[in-house]
């Protein structure tokens, strides 16, 4: 932890302090694992805040920190630092919060927003960061090899969701990174068409997107079969998706600014014919949270970088019809993506 918060002070003024109060930005830097509490962090001092249920676990889990009790705890940690200008992180903090800390500061002390410096560290993985992250995806793929041997015509999206789940957490995982999305039919066609009471039909597209924590780690990946077998214009889509997912991943190194990556996946899509059936960026950095920067999208001012983890997942979703969806979990490293996901990509029918 003492790297990641020497980083975030190479970052500061002289005058600054940074006040954490998200989860993710509280875990990354003092490894303590409950939202309730604060971090201050400067040149000068190292506080977490936090009450009485937590002060054991605390002292455990943050020894960087001195602990202060969160009764006039706020009072303290700010008249004890030095810092003029107290960063928050405007993207989470509420307005009720943030009122009711600013009459705590000191009549030298002001609020200014931070949340892009507080978080920025986090957009470069470690390799410890980069290994729990790949555990979580191998559950993922030992879970869609699971499922595979279970799906049939006749289950609910729901209870595929569910026999993933259980199975996840019987593998290891301590929840999901998000609610599983199974669709199928012409639900497929909805790029985040949460599981439903629809009954899988033969000849059905399924779209399975899901993911799983592990040590405080996300990960992500989508897979579509067909139930059943797969008609031409099936077969025509889902090998449009897997040429453009393909493009994508071999225009990933480090130095390629990331909206013509989305670019390489995107350009097979439009040239195919479908490019109006492509709404959303190429893929998401994936972390302590499952969207995190930088991204893969038109508009993205990013490079890729060493220690980025982020997903390509190029997808076609004709209304009425259905969709695919392809996603691929990689890591950048030395200068080239490694693929984290491992579960086959060929057209599956069951």
């Amino acid at each position: 932890m003492r790297g990641r918060i020497e980083r975030l002070c190479e970052s500061l003024h002289d005058n600054e302090a940074a006040f954490i109060s998200s989860y993710p930005n509280i875990f990354y830097y003092s490894g303590f694992t409950s939202g309730d509490a604060y971090l201050l962090i400067s040149h000068d001092a190292r506080y977490i805040i936090t009450d009485s249920r937590y002060t054991i676990q605390a002292r455990e889990q943050a020894k960087d920190f001195e602990l202060i009790d969160i009764k006039n705890g706020f009072e303290k940690v700010f008249s004890k630092t030095a810092a003029k200008y107290i960063g928050f992180e405007e993207n989470s903090m509420s307005v009720r919060e943030y009122k009711k800390l600013r009459t705590r500061l000191t009549e030298a002390q002001d609020f200014v927003e931070m949340n892009k410096v507080i978080s920025k560290p986090r957009m470069i993985k470690d390799s410890g960061e980069i290994k729990r992250i790949g555990e979580a995806e191998r559950i993922g793929d030992e879970a869609f090899s699971h499922i595979l041997g279970k799906i049939k015509a006749g289950m609910t999206e729901k209870e595929v969701a569910l026999e993933l789940e259980f199975f996840m957490k019987k593998q290891g995982a301590s929840a999901l990174s998000f609610d599983t999305i199974a669709a199928s039919g012409v639900r497929s066609a909805m790029p985040h068409g949460a599981a439903s009471d629809k009954r899988i039909e033969n000849g059905d597209f399924l779209t399975l997107d899901f993911g799983c924590i592990f040590e405080g780690y996300c990960s992500d990946m989508t897979r579509t079969v067909v139930v059943g077998r797969a008609n031409a214009k099936q077969k025509e889509i889902y090998d449009t998706v897997l040429r453009a997912q393909e493009a994508a991943l071999v225009a990933v190194k480090a130095g390629a600014p990331c909206r013509c990556v989305d670019a390489a996946a995107r350009d097979v899509i439009t040239e195919a014919g479908y490019g109006d059936c492509f709404g959303h960026g190429l893929g998401h950095s994936v972390g302590i949270e499952i969207h995190e920067s930088p991204s893969f999208s038109p508009r993205s001012d990013d490079v890729v970088e060493n220690g980025h983890v982020i997903t390509v997942e190029p997808g076609i979703y004709v209304d009425g019809f259905g969709g695919v969806r392809i996603e691929d979990l990689i890591a950048v490293e030395n200068d080239v993506a490694r693929n984290l996901t491992h579960s086959p990509k060929e057209l599956i029918e069951i």
